[in-house]
């Protein structure tokens, strides 16, 4: 009879549960990313989940979707819904900090936002960033750091963008455009990549219909206005150093453009001498993300194979972040990428396998009269280095126990029976032999599961597994 207290195993709305292999491909990603980041010198950061509400949003600012709960004192509590706001709050908390202080954390944050397919309330963000440099070079070592996880992990078609806030300012001053429309102009220029270069006109001007029947409304720009954008828009991509020139031709009446285009150009110097490819890394003008955050070069990467996933890094500058504690500004730069969205971008391009286990070999257990003999072998194949699994099921048979290394795509199993006790040996046998074999083929097959399995001396089996993985 069915328990009617019994408790409905579920996961809470918006959240949900990583399996064994969804953690060690996601664990490879941070590994490989943390590899990186410390080649270059940034240090680990760790930080509460929880902080003061008015630490994340400031004083009465409601305009976050923050999962809010109160502490044992009824203190106002929130979750960190970024990695960047706690990080402010380390520096202006730890003045002692060395200067510039440059870290990597990768944590969960929470946004209560709806949930849709694909997009959860909980999710894991890897950050990098360095506070108290101006120097462009804190910036090219970002975008450096980008383009080395990108082929560290294996991906070599990519396309890293970057420019800087100040010249879209600058563009509001060469098009003669109050900036107190700069959210609304950006917001519509950021969707060139989703929509035409017409539809972006008609938005900035009257507005337009969509292909769903919905009114879209215009910011009613001015013809001459909007032909000054697309002027800014038409600028030829070439060269980094080139792009950096047309430009500045083209806002040479503009005094508010002299900054980011320096900054730009020190970037490029930077990039030419260390000969990362244009390719790889490039200007583009025209990129606008975090309008009321970043004050100064932004950028972002995209997977060319894969666009459907958006961009899989995001940063730039923020020399204001720290202000609201400290009341003063310190200059900081640093990049995002949210780990799931990338591990989901490398499954569909099938860089990473996801695998149910971490065990490289198994130890099946044929005699369980010799189980002690068994545990001391496993403890030496472990002491070696070797991730190893005991079998500890109920099955007995050798098929039974093989089909469970199969599963677990373990790739190799050791198999000692009464005879190879007998004989002081082992006998290994590779799982992964035959899979690529069409086992209707069976003379292939048989002849590929033979060669895969061998007997050997007892005291030649670390170096055997160690060659064969």
């Amino acid at each position: 009879m069915e328990n009617q207290n019994s408790i409905e195993p579920r996961t809470v709305k918006g959240l949900r549960d990583y399996l064994p292999s969804v953690m060690i491909a996601r664990r490879k990603i941070i590994e490989t990313v943390r590899t990186v980041f410390e080649r270059y010198g940034f240090v680990p950061l760790d930080t509460p989940a929880l902080e003061y509400v008015e630490t994340l949003v400031g004083h009465g600012d409601t305009s976050k979707n923050i999962f809010r709960s109160k502490s044992p004192e009824d203190e106002e509590l929130g979750l960190r819904f970024d990695l960047t706001v706690p990080l402010a709050r380390i520096v202006s908390q730890y003045p002692e900090l060395p200067k510039p202080f440059r870290r990597y954390q990768v944590a969960s944050v929470w946004r209560a936002d709806k949930p849709d397919p694909g997009r959860f309330r909980e999710f894991i963000q890897f950050d990098l960033d360095t506070v108290g440099s101006a120097s462009m070079a804190a910036d090219t070592e970002i975008l450096c750091g980008m383009y080395d996880v990108f082929l560290a992990l294996h991906i070599h078609n990519f396309r890293i963008r970057f420019s800087s806030r100040k010249i879209l300012d600058a563009l509001l001053s060469f098009a003669g455009i109050s900036k107190s429309l700069a959210k609304n102009v950006f917001r519509i220029l950021d969707k060139l990549d989703k929509i035409s270069l017409r539809e972006v006109e008609m938005e900035l001007m009257g507005g337009r219909t969509d292909a769903s029947g919905d009114k879209i409304s215009g910011l009613a720009l001015q013809k001459e206005q909007v032909e000054k954008i697309k002027d800014f828009l038409a600028l030829p991509h070439t060269t980094r150093k080139k792009s950096l020139e047309n430009i500045a031709h083209l806002f040479a009446n503009i005094p508010e453009s002299v900054g980011g285009i320096s900054e730009l150009n020190e970037i490029c110097t930077y990039l030419d001498v260390l000969k990362i490819p244009e390719e790889k890394i490039a200007i583009d003008f025209s990129l606008a993300r975090g309008l009321d955050y970043y004050t100064g070069t932004v950028f972002e990467a995209i997977l060319l194979d894969a666009p459907e996933f958006g961009s899989v890094f995001g940063g730039g500058r923020y020399d204001d972040l720290v202000q609201r504690f400290l009341g003063k500004s310190i200059p900081a730069v640093g990049v995002s990428t949210g780990v799931d969205r990338l591990l989901a971008a490398l499954e569909k391009l099938q860089l990473i396998n996801t695998v149910p286990s971490t065990a490289q070999v198994l130890v099946t257990v044929m005699e369980r009269n010799r189980m002690e003999e068994y545990v001391l072998l496993t403890r030496e194949l472990r002491n070696n280095g070797i991730n190893t699994e005991l079998y500890m099921g109920e099955e007995k048979g050798l098929g039974k126990q093989l089909q469970y290394a199969n599963k677990q795509e373990i790739p190799l199993a050791v198999i000692i029976g009464s005879n190879e006790f007998e004989k002081n040996e082992v006998t290994i046998k590779d799982l992964r032999a035959g899979k690529n074999i069409d086992a209707s083929n069976k003379e292939e097959y048989i002849k590929a599961t033979k060669q895969a399995q061998r007997t050997i001396a007892q005291s030649e089996l670390i170096q055997n597994i160690k060659q064969l993985l």
